[in-house]
């Protein structure tokens, strides 16, 4: 028995604005039905001692920690602009 069926394949196609043919769906079920048979034979295992993670490796923040220093002024940042008004740079119009 397939634990996915050609029409919920077609059905998440179609949310995704997928173009599937009867052909790919059929070929789609039967992969998906083995990826989920797999994922089935995971839920066996014991991990009663595995502990949660998120990633396979140890991960580290490598970012410095912020520091507080002076900035541009607005009339530095301003001074190469092609055009501004009131301190801020002007641009043009993308919605009408």
């Amino acid at each position: 028995m397939s634990r996915i069926s050609k029409d919920q394949v077609k059905h998440v196609a179609h949310l995704a604005r997928l173009a599937v043919t009867d052909e790919e769906a059929e070929l789609l079920t039967e992969q998906l039905d083995k990826i989920i048979g797999f994922a089935e034979e995971l839920n066996e295992l014991d991990t009663d001692n595995v502990e949660p993670t998120t990633h396979v490796l140890e991960l580290k923040n490598i970012l410095r920690e912020d520091e507080v220093r002076n900035s541009v002024s607005v009339d530095e940042a301003m001074k190469n602009a092609p055009a501004q008004k009131d301190g801020q740079f002007k641009v043009p119009n993308i919605l009408e």
